[in-house]
């Protein structure tokens, strides 16, 4: 009896988290949290700050600072030097950000013949429609085809800021605008194709050894906005093109790239011959900077 009454109690939880994050005017919710994260009154940052760290894990520990003036501080927040150490093997691809694996494998070809991955258990979509259903986006899903992807799941109270995985030239964005749908296990397991929904940039990387792989940060409800140092832009919501950004920067492994302004997911595509590293599963918490990928061996 009372494993029935807690399955129920459960049940009715992830019922309430899913009507409340996603029942709503997802986009205007995100407009005003926006709007509102940016105040620099302490009538207003202090109030939200204070519940922020009474209903999260928020852990400011590692914070390069703590005076924030606004949210939007705190939610963007920078690390003191050496909170992330960056793994140094040359033959592994490292860990973008902070992040909880919430799936991993190979990319397989689904009952269409085109490579797809998995949301969540029995949740599979195709990494085409993942990457914008355009001529570059068929070529790069074949290309994957037989490779590993790794989806990192970053929670409101995690550093937000994506890091280059490896020594890298970041060539190409694309930009997909989208809805906002929150991307917790929840929705996950009850919106099919829910990635392909959202909001969402396509980072083509070039590694220092010929190598490449895909980053797709994926934005979600009060998270609708990217920033990439290469590029003069915020990816968001209001963004009217163009879609297809070809940029040239070059990055250091560890070396920030962006951020999202509160948390979201980031969506790893490697090609056949990288694999996952052992340890690597659902339900790992990673740092950035930790071993993910082996490259292909010479």
């Amino acid at each position: 009896m009372k494993l029935l009454q807690h399955t129920r109690g459960l049940a009715l939880h992830e019922d309430l988290n899913f009507l409340l994050t996603n029942r709503i005017p997802r986009i205007t919710a995100t407009h005003f949290v926006g709007w509102i994260s940016r105040i620099r009154h302490p009538w207003v940052y202090r109030p939200c700050l204070w519940l922020w760290t009474r209903f999260t894990s928020l852990d400011l520990s590692d914070a390069l600072h703590t005076d924030f003036q606004s949210l939007h501080e705190c939610f963007t927040r920078e690390l003191r030097p050496g909170a992330r150490p960056v793994d140094g093997s040359a033959s592994v691809v490292v860990s973008p950000s902070d992040g909880i694996v919430g799936a991993c494998g190979r990319i397989a070809s689904g009952e269409s013949g085109q490579p797809q991955v998995f949301q969540a258990k029995g949740f599979p979509y195709l990494l085409e429609d993942l990457l914008g259903n355009s001529a570059r986006a068929h070529h790069w899903a074949e290309q994957l085809a037989g490779g590993c992807f790794v989806t990192l799941r970053l929670t409101s109270a995690m550093y937000h800021r994506f890091h280059a995985p490896d020594d890298a030239r970041l060539t190409h964005v694309t930009y997909i605008s989208g809805d906002t749908w929150n991307v917790n296990p929840i929705a996950l397991q009850r919106v099919e194709r829910l990635f392909c929904k959202n909001e969402r940039a396509v980072l083509h990387l070039e590694l220092a050894n010929g190598q490449w792989l895909l980053l797709v940060p994926v934005a979600a409800v009060l998270v609708a906005s990217m920033r990439l140092h290469a590029l003069d832009v915020a990816l968001n919501l209001r963004y009217r093109g163009p879609n297809e950004l070809p940029c040239e920067a070059s990055y250091r492994r560890g070396q920030e790239m962006g951020w999202f302004e509160h948390g979201s997911t980031i969506i790893v595509l490697a090609p056949a011959g990288m694999s996952l590293l052992p340890g690597i599963a659902c339900g790992r918490l990673l740092r950035m900077g930790e071993g993910l990928l082996r490259k292909v061996t010479p």
